[in-house]
């Protein structure tokens, strides 16, 4: 080994070598036998970048995972790099069970480890369904070797009937209108055929859609990447474009924390506002944020909502598709038209700021799917923070996809104790239950389901969607889709499990709604409520074994990104938004 080798950091094949007490012999060994899959030293003697790659054949929005991997290996080659795919957890939302959300964290651990324990100068992160890319950020975050986010890319909308359907807003609607027996049963079978078009994520504006924009915001994906649909050519020049940037900032070793600053949050938090984004990614940011002693600010990011106007018309907030998004000029479009309200230092993974990015993005034209300031689709962000005694620690509530008439609301509660409670009387014609009342699920949180499933959108009761009912207040301490729409106040904190407010709910009890004064407040004096609590103690679930009896002891709550305690770091007293 040479003097030079012996001042620089290890990289290439000879980053963390496995000890077997003689560091020439572990190289030797490791060399041995990844040159019996072919390899020459030439090729060996180059920057290795891992692919993390996320295929499955249970995750149909990972579908174009081979497309994907082949253009990132040929960008990365192109620049000088040796490519090394490598498979981690997949997580679809559809095909886990009891939600993706409780996977989150073990696919995080699994990706920080991974990276850790194989030899890669960057890596590569490809994901897109819902939980897959927050659960790539925070594992890349805690590793702290140089990253890039590639997300697969949004399915392509299908026509019913000659209505133009995309997953999983239209899903939505029109099981919404079977179970009001406003179609039948051909007509159900009919659409399901034509939702989901082709492999890719959600075509609306759910949570997938909103964390490959948040990611692009963040600076953490290469500019214009958030929005090509996953079987178009431009997702596949996204990959080859990212692997050449994969190779560059090996090299430039640009690291996570230089990218995921308290000022790219901000701007991340923006766009999510202006595009009428998924109340999931709240929880997801203050993860990725928790991975690097940031806190996120819920107080300061409801002050910058009511400054944030909703730009992109895009369902369930809209009308249009991720499509109609890209073609409109995607994120960067969008940035153009926020630029005033942006951190515009920030750096990307380009090695440019943000600035520089938007300059280099060109002049907008004329579209319809991207507002201006001016022009807003709607006045404030997407997203407001509640509080009151209902939700000491905040609630959030999807104000651009809400009901005017119901976001100043006082009605009386139906309370179901948890998702068997719901699905065992929510379609019984004896509920007691009027379209003035508000709905109200417990148990549903990070520990109460586990896992914070997306049952948040509690189903209208039968009888009152026979009636024609489209909408009501319904709360909960769980999550929903971000495809989903309607009046809906999620991520109440503390969850009913861990002995917050909600759990002493019951029906009869008066709540008030105020989204203009940001209040939920439960109706009931607070010697009544700790005279509830005394008689009906909560008792945490638990479990005996495995991944199950971890979760339950270390997640956090919704404030802190659902995440392990034991995964944060250390909070240094930076908060975003600033």
């Amino acid at each position: 080994m040479s003097n030079e080798d012996r001042k620089d950091p290890p990289s290439g094949m000879r980053k963390g070598l496995t000890s077997y007490g003689d560091s020439g012999f572990s190289l030797f060994l490791r060399k041995a036998f990844i040159k019996g899959a072919g390899y020459t030293d030439d090729a060996l003697g180059r920057p290795v970048i891992g692919i993390a790659a996320t295929g499955s054949g249970f995750n149909p929005c990972h579908g174009n995972m081979p497309q994907l991997v082949d253009a990132v290996k040929r960008g990365v080659m192109l620049s000088g790099g040796l490519p090394v795919e490598f498979p981690t957890i997949s997580l679809h939302e559809s095909f886990s069970s009891p939600t993706s959300m409780y996977l989150r964290n073990l696919m995080s651990i699994d990706t920080e480890e991974m990276i850790r324990a194989q030899p890669m100068d960057a890596v590569v992160l490809i994901g897109g369904c819902d939980k897959t890319v927050p659960a790539q950020l925070m594992g890349a975050a805690s590793a702290g070797v140089p990253a890039i986010q590639l997300v697969t890319g949004s399915m392509l909308t299908g026509s019913h009937r000659d209505q133009r359907v995309g997953a999983c807003t239209d899903c939505r609607r029109f099981w919404a209108r079977f179970r009001a027996e406003e179609i039948d049963q051909q007509e159900i079978d009919d659409v399901n055929n034509q939702l989901v078009a082709s492999v890719g994520t959600c075509s609306v504006m759910g949570t997938a859609s909103t964390m490959a924009c948040v990611s692009e915001a963040l600076g953490i994906a290469i500019p214009g990447s958030a929005s090509p649909p996953a079987v178009t050519a431009d997702r596949i020049r996204v990959a080859e474009r990212t692997g050449v940037t994969a190779v560059q900032i090996a090299a430039s070793k640009l690291t996570p924390d230089k990218i995921l600053t308290v000022g790219a949050f901000e701007n991340a938090l923006r766009v999510l506002l202006a595009i009428g984004g998924s109340t999931n990614a709240i929880v997801h940011m203050t993860a990725i944020a928790g991975r690097l002693g940031i806190e996120i600010d819920l107080d300061r990011l409801d002050a910058i909502g009511r400054e944030t106007p909703v730009l992109v018309d895009l369902k369930p907030s809209g009308q249009h598709y991720m499509e109609d998004f890209h073609h409109a000029g995607g994120v960067p479009e969008l940035l153009r038209q926020l630029k005033p309200l942006l951190n515009l230092d920030a750096l990307t993974i380009t090695g440019q700021t943000l600035g520089e990015e938007i300059e280099k993005s060109g002049p907008g034209f004329a579209q319809s799917a991207i507002r201006t300031l001016r022009e807003p689709i709607y006045p404030q962000g997407g997203l407001a923070v509640l509080r009151g005694n209902l939700a000491p620690r905040g609630a959030i509530v999807k104000q651009s996809a809400a009901s005017a008439d119901l976001m100043e609301h006082e009605g009386r509660a139906v309370v179901f104790e948890n998702i068997e409670d719901m699905a065992a009387r929510i379609d019984s014609d004896d509920l007691d239950v009027n379209a003035d009342d508000i709905l109200v699920l417990k148990n549903i949180g990070p520990t109460g389901a586990p896992g914070m499933p997306e049952a948040g959108m509690l189903p209208i009761p039968r009888k009152l969607a026979r009636a024609g009912v489209k909408d009501m207040v319904r709360i909960s301490d769980g999550r929903m889709s971000g495809t989903a729409s309607g009046t809906i106040v999620l991520h109440v904190c503390p969850e009913a499990a861990a002995g917050g407010p909600l759990a002493w709910v019951r029906s009869g009890d008066r709540i008030r709604l105020s989204v203009n004064k940001r209040e939920l407040t439960l109706l009931v004096s607070d010697e009544e409520l700790a005279m509830r609590a005394e008689q009906n103690p909560v008792e945490p679930p638990s479990a005996s074994r495995g991944y199950r009896k971890l979760f339950l002891e270390r997640v956090t709550q919704a404030d802190q990104g659902a995440d392990f305690d034991f995964l944060r770091a250390k909070a240094d007293g930076r908060r975003a938004p600033r």
